[in-house]
C-alpha cells in the first residue's frame, strides 16, 4: 500500500532539508540526472541508486566514484577517498523516521560521514519501504532488517547474514554495522536534498 508522505516530508522541511516526491524511481532519475551535471559525484554503498540506474545515468556525464563500480586501476579505497572528496555525494537511508530522523549503519564510515559534511550538496535517495513511525521503529528497521541484508549482499560471515531474523551484536571480523549516524535535523551550513520515491528501492 502507498505511504503517505505528508507527514514526513512536512517535518523534513521543518529540521531544514529541501524535500521533492517522487511517484517513481525513474521519475525521480530523470530530475536528478538534469540537475547534476559536469561534477564529481560519490556514491555510498546503495542498493537504491544502483537498482534505479541512477549511478549508469549519471556516469554519462559527470566524473563518478563508486567502490561498487571500480574503474580500472582505481582501488576500492581510493574509490572511496575519491567519492568523500567529490562535489556531489549520493546515499540511501536505512531508515528513516516519520519525525524526520534520519539513520544510517556503516562498516568503514565512509558513508555515514561522506553524508553528514564536506560537499557541495548531498542528496539522499529514500524508497517508501525505509519509512517508519518513530525514531525507535527506524533504528529498529537499520539494525534488523536493512543490515542483515547488507551482510549478505557483500557475503560477511556473519551470524545476521547466515539467520536473516535480526542484529546478534556479534563481534565477527566481517560486522559490517560498525557505526551509526543519526541526523537528528540538517547540520548547520549543509546542502542536503531528500528525494522521495513512492516505491520498494534497497534494503
Amino acid at each position: 500500500m502507498r505511504k503517505d508522505f505528508s507527514n514526513v516530508k512536512k517535518n523534513l522541511e521543518n529540521l531544514g532539508y529541501s524535500v521533492k516526491e517522487f511517484n517513481s524511481s525513474n521519475d525521480a532519475l530523470l530530475y536528478l540526472n538534469a540537475a547534476i551535471d559536469n561534477k564529481s559525484v560519490g556514491f555510498g554503498g546503495s542498493e537504491t541508486v544502483m537498482q534505479m540506474g541512477l549511478f549508469d545515468a549519471l556516469d554519462k556525464h559527470n566524473t563518478t566514484y563508486s567502490h561498487n563500480r571500480l574503474k580500472d586501476g582505481v582501488s576500492q579505497d581510493e574509490t572511496r577517498r575519491l567519492a568523500a572528496n567529490a562535489d556531489i555525494y549520493i546515499c540511501s537511508v536505512n531508515g528513516l523516521s516519520e519525525n524526520g530522523e534520519i539513520i544510517n549503519i556503516d562498516g568503514r564510515g565512509n558513508r555515514v560521514s561522506s553524508a553528514i559534511y564536506g560537499h557541495e550538496k548531498i542528496y539522499f535517495v529514500i524508497g517508501e519501504n525505509k519509512l517508519e513511525k518513530d525514531f525507535d521503529k527506524a533504528l529498529y528497521r537499520a539494525r534488523n532488517i536493512a543490515a542483515p541484508k547488507n551482510a549478505r549482499r557483500v557475503k560477511a560471515n556473519t551470524p545476521c547474514a547466515v539467520k536473516m531474523d535480526k542484529c546478534y551484536n556479534c563481534s565477527s571480523p566481517d560486522r559490517i554495522c560498525r557505526a551509526l549516524s543519526v541526523l537528528w535535523e540538517k547540520p548547520t551550513g549543509a546542502n542536503i536534498e531528500i528525494i522521495l520515491i513512492h516505491e520498494d528501492l534497497g534494503y
